[in-house]
């Protein structure tokens, strides 16, 4: 897919202050387009990008599209043995890496190529790129999970990824977006095509930063009113920790904030509304599934509310009932349509049966829409706790702890039990240096949940276990 440079924004690397400007990232992909073509990787190829979060890694990506090849990008700290699993797996021409990266094994039996380092050869067989791809061929690779076992790669297509795209531009003004932050990996569908590709395609600057390093995000209300930032889009993990540690912006260039990819507690919500100083504070709905954004919904419109996600951006949902029944409104396991939805799981067929029914997409998240076609998500449908039939969603529980003064982030999940099936355990972390009194914990939750849903295993962890995308990792707590 041919991508237009002349529209594309700039990037700056708020650490070292190093500016791409749009000049300079068309001349890098163009030369590095040819690169590619002179190692004779075109249409049909699979490229690894072992590297993320620079401009390098933007000018690799947009490379890999021109020459119509497909990009699996890769989680830069991944292990040399995992990065292996990965190619193993999916059979790659060639792995892009960054200076001095050292997780990437010599002896693949492929290119590892730093295109930073390389010249235009002219002993290479150099293929065509004017007809270089169609807009059904695979695109994009992100790796959800399996870097150990088999991996769970999620393939979108060019027509997929322009379409998400382009309905994110359409929902989101060019003044919004004019100057946007970028905290999340660049392996992550809400950081890559959500948070970057969307404002770098529309011609605006893009500001990268680190969400994972505490020293930034003490620092983001500075960063902010630096770079006078309008647009930023990050997980609840992160903003538990922003309103708590980072001073509020000062200069009002914020007009638009997106938090998603975790569940967001109305609490929360009216903390970040409070902290950024605007009411266009909106949850999001999305999956890497479906390219990023599905839906949201702006405090600046709708009162906040524990899982509410409002109405879809582009196609349509419906909830599946527990009979199997699709229905457009009502309470069970959301279903999507949408352009975006993934081609499917990389070489994972009996998978892909299971969740792609008919033109849906089964998400996996249990929740409702109502008459005006408005979603409120409950729980995933992966973790619900069956406690002698009661089904207990352990995201209410979260959401409720977390109101609690001296519980910094907590996380349910159900254990076997041999008479009720399954009790519900929960994890809790402390705010800071407080200590957690639990005797005093478990009765302040006996004022807000029915019996069954009280935890009745309690555990006290210095820190919430998370994944690499900044989500609580509830399989691993």
């Amino acid at each position: 897919m041919k991508i237009l440079t002349d529209s594309l924004g700039s990037i700056i690397v708020e650490s070292t202050g190093e500016l791409w400007t749009a000049g300079k990232l068309s001349e890098e992909i163009e030369n590095r387009t040819e690169i590619l073509s002179s190692f004779g990787i075109g249409r049909g190829d699979k490229v690894l990008i072992a590297h993320g979060g620079t401009p390098e890694f933007f000018s690799d990506l947009l490379s890999i599209w021109n020459v119509g090849a497909c990009a699996a990008c890769l989680n830069p700290d991944l292990t040399t043995s995992e990065v292996s699993v990965i190619s193993d797996f999916i059979k790659p021409k060639a792995v892009l890496i960054a200076t001095n990266q050292s997780n990437v094994p010599p002896n693949m039996g492929i290119d590892v190529i730093n295109l930073s380092h390389e010249k235009i050869s002219s002993q290479r067989n150099a293929l065509p790129i004017s007809d270089s791809s169609c807009l059904d061929d695979n695109a994009l690779i992100l790796f959800t999970s399996g870097t150990t076992g088999t991996p769970k790669g999620v393939v979108h297509t060019f027509r997929g990824l322009i379409s998400r795209i382009s309905l994110n531009q359409s929902r989101i003004s060019k003044d919004d977006l004019r100057v946007t932050i970028a905290p999340l990996p660049t392996h992550f569908g809400h950081g890559l095509i959500g948070n970057c590709l969307t404002p770098l395609l529309a011609g605006c600057e893009l500001i990268l930063v680190s969400g994972n390093n505490l020293n930034v995000v003490a620092r983001l209300g500075e960063i902010i009113d630096k770079y006078k930032v309008t647009f930023m889009s990050s997980v609840p993990a992160m903003w538990k920790l922003a309103t708590k540690i980072s001073k509020s912006p000062n200069h009002r260039s914020l007009r638009r904030i997106h938090i998603g990819s975790a569940p967001l507690s109305s609490d929360l919500w009216e903390k970040v509304i409070e902290w950024s100083g605007i009411k266009q504070v909106v949850n999001m709905y999305g999956i890497t599934e479906t390219a990023n954004w599905l839906g949201g919904a702006s405090a600046s419109e709708m009162r906040t509310e524990n899982g509410l996600i409002g109405c879809m951006w582009g196609g349509s949902a419906s909830v599946r009932t527990e009979n199997g029944t699709i229905k457009s409104q009502g309470q069970g396991e959301i279903l999507v349509q949408t352009s975006s939805i993934m081609s499917g799981y990389y070489k994972l067929p009996e998978l892909n049966k299971e969740v792609l029914i008919n033109g849906w997409f089964c998400t996996g998240d249990i929740g409702t829409i109502d008459v005006n076609g408005i979603i409120r998500l409950t729980g995933r449908k992966k973790f619900e706790i069956n406690r002698a039939g009661l089904k207990v969603h352990p995201e209410d529980i979260d959401i409720l702890l977390e109101r609690h003064p001296s519980v910094g982030e907590a996380c349910a999940f159900g254990l076997p039990d041999p008479i009720s099936g399954e009790i519900v355990a929960v994890a809790v972390s402390a705010i800071g240096k407080k200590s957690i009194n639990l005797d005093a914990l478990e009765e302040w939750c006996r004022e807000y949940l029915v019996k069954e849903k009280i935890p009745e295993k309690w555990f006290i962890l210095d820190e919430i276990p998370k994944t690499d995308r900044g989500k609580i990792n509830r399989d691993i707590v």
